[in-house]
């Protein structure tokens, strides 16, 4: 029987491997064996290479597109509920999918909840993720979520840069709550993008909901993928009189490969920070990386030795 005096297993989807490496070094425990057998057509089987039976196994894995990461995931966990594992907890840095959280328009399937269905039926017993596009995303599990935020690496670095005059920034509407929750913290000001799109990733009109002349401003979102909306806001803040302006996002997509950074590197943001719950495909200039692993580590450490996590929470 798997208890807190067992120690703990980590192991990497391919993926998340370099990841996975820092959370297990910071958690104290040596990377579990994991060998990944890779057919002609396309076909994998991950396979374990060490006892899993009566432990408590932690599987880190990012399921962003392509679905062959959520595929490698479930099968993991597949694998690990059958070679017997007591505990098994699907670590998800980034949980892919989550965009598709409601019906927008008919005809159209919510993804995110057919995802959470999925891995609890490969096997999971416990979700530990970071940042969810949609919070209320943890209600469709019927396991316990660990929800964790990226604030609590974001904001002691937004402190030590020493700003004043710092404005936090809501890239669309539905961010503000998010950018509300930062501006408390810093006891700073809110501005809001309304935003217009003719299509997904194509923004046709955008205006900007407060005052940011003479201001620093911390642009706050959950994830960056084409990289459009950010760059786009951010021209239109110094257009508007910005002092600065950087952004904080906690997933780097960053899709369409060159092209987005390649929009990172011509706009107005002085800096995008984002966290390593998604590689990088190439290095930028104006890209920091702040590395989430030790949260995770401290986080999979408390759960654990069934220990409260709340102290992980700053805002």
């Amino acid at each position: 029987m798997a208890d807190s005096k067992t120690p703990a297993q980590i192991f990497a989807c391919s993926q998340s491997k370099v990841l996975a490496e820092k959370i297990a070094k910071s958690y104290g425990v040596p990377l579990g064996n994991v060998i990944t057998s890779h057919f002609n057509d396309g076909e994998f089987q991950p396979s374990f290479e060490e006892s899993l039976r009566g432990s408590r196994v932690f599987i880190v894995g990012s399921t962003h597109p392509s679905s062959d990461n959520l595929m490698e995931m479930l099968m993991m966990l597949d694998a690990a509920k059958r070679s017997s594992a007591r505990h098994i907890t699907a670590v998800l840095p980034y949980f892919g999918w989550a965009r598709q959280d409601r019906k927008d328009k008919p005809r159209v399937p919510i993804a995110a909840k057919l995802v959470a269905k999925m891995l609890e039926t490969a096997g999971a017993t416990r979700i530990v993720t970071m940042d969810l596009h949609a919070d209320q995303i943890q209600g469709f599990f019927e396991k316990p979520v660990d929800h964790l935020y990226a604030s609590t690496i974001f904001l002691p670095y937004l402190k030590s840069l020493n700003l004043e005059n710092i404005t936090i920034a809501s890239p669309d509407m539905g961010g503000s709550k998010r950018a509300y929750a930062y501006s408390k913290f810093l006891q700073s000001d809110v501005v809001i993008c309304y935003k217009q799109r003719a299509k997904a990733n194509v923004i046709s009109h955008m205006e900007l909901i407060g005052e940011v002349k003479g201001k620093n401003v911390i642009l706050v979102d959950d994830m960056v993928d084409t990289a459009g909306t950010l760059t786009h806001a951010a021209n239109l803040m110094i257009e508007r009189g910005a002092k600065s302006v950087r952004a904080i996002c906690t997933h780097p997509v960053l899709s369409g490969d060159a092209y987005a950074y390649a929009k990172i590197e011509n706009s107005a943001l002085e800096e995008l920070i984002v966290t390593d719950s998604i590689p990088l495909k190439q290095e930028s200039n104006k890209i920091k990386v702040i590395s989430c692993a030790d949260l995770f580590a401290d986080v999979m450490k408390a759960v654990h030795n069934n220990k409260s996590i709340s102290s992980k929470f700053l805002m």
